[in-house]
């Protein structure tokens, strides 16, 4: 763990928000973590500081069995205008082996949230770029505010797509709408976005952190061992229908031996609310 790591570790039983260099850890409502790219003068790009925040942010919510949803959004008018163009551009005489032992750990770092078995959501509150629209994808749900634009420009820029863009776009609006965005760089509107599946949900300007944040509680409220393995099963997919039910005849008999599956019962035949313990 780097310093910077061991000195922003938050303690588990400190409910306040918690501060890294260039992102805040939050817990609005209990079972839900949220976490706020803060860099609003640069439009949240993922500056050196913000990434081994995020890295120190994840490992700690990773241990927390609290946690049952996690929101990312960010602060200002953007969401996250992806990586900072002068650390990209910083070295023009290095050699593609030096620049590729870059690359990879900060894409492996800002994609960590996939390792976390709990749902995640986006509140794409503005602009989400490059990079930034990257990190919304690898969310399992993405919110946007009217007014979010969202794009991967990168051939504008003159680079190859970084990321993960070439997997995780066609996988969430299918191919002909990724080729779309990828080999034009354009950016499109929250309306658009909604109309090729890029987003879930467009919401009213200055809404969109609620609306996931009341989201992010419903999850929350659910068995969280049925909720994990639903969430894996949903991230992993399936190449074929046989390998589905192999799965699902492993997890569901996994969720059929809970306290969890007799509580939502009971709760269904009462006609109450159910109380989860993950157990």
């Amino acid at each position: 763990m780097s310093d910077l790591q061991a000195d922003r570790q938050p303690d588990h039983d400190n409910d306040s928000t918690s501060d890294f260099r260039h992102l805040r850890l939050s817990r609005p409502v209990d079972g839900v973590a949220l976490l706020t790219l803060d860099n609003p003068d640069q439009r949240n790009a993922m500056s050196a500081e913000m990434t081994a925040s995020w890295t120190a942010a994840i490992d700690f919510l990773a241990t927390d069995p609290a946690v049952r949803a996690v929101v990312v959004t960010g602060a200002g008018s953007a969401f996250c205008s992806g990586g900072d163009t002068s650390w990209i551009a910083s070295e023009p005489d290095a050699g593609v082996d030096q620049l590729r032992s870059r690359m990879l750990p900060f894409y492996r770092a800002w994609l960590s949230i996939r390792q976390l078995e709990v749902p995640t959501i986006a509140a794409v509150n503005g602009a989400a770029i490059g990079a930034g629209l990257c990190l919304a994808l690898a969310c399992d749900l993405r919110y946007a505010d009217r007014g979010a634009r969202l794009g991967v420009p990168f051939v504008r820029l003159g680079m190859h797509a970084g990321m993960g863009a070439t997997y995780l776009l066609p996988d969430v609006v299918g191919p002909a709408h990724a080729r779309d965005l990828l080999l034009t760089g354009r950016v499109v509107d929250a309306d658009e976005a909604l109309r090729i599946g890029l987003v879930s949900r467009v919401h009213d300007s200055g809404t969109v952190l609620d609306e996931a944040l009341a989201t992010a509680e419903e999850i929350a409220a659910t068995a969280p061992i049925a909720s994990r393995l639903t969430t894996l099963a949903l991230r992993q997919g399936h190449d074929d229908l046989e390998t589905c039910l192999q799965w699902e005849a492993l997890a569901q008999p996994v969720t059929l031996a809970t306290a969890d599956l007799q509580e939502g019962i009971a709760a269904a035949r009462e006609r109450r609310a159910p109380v989860f313990e993950g157990r």
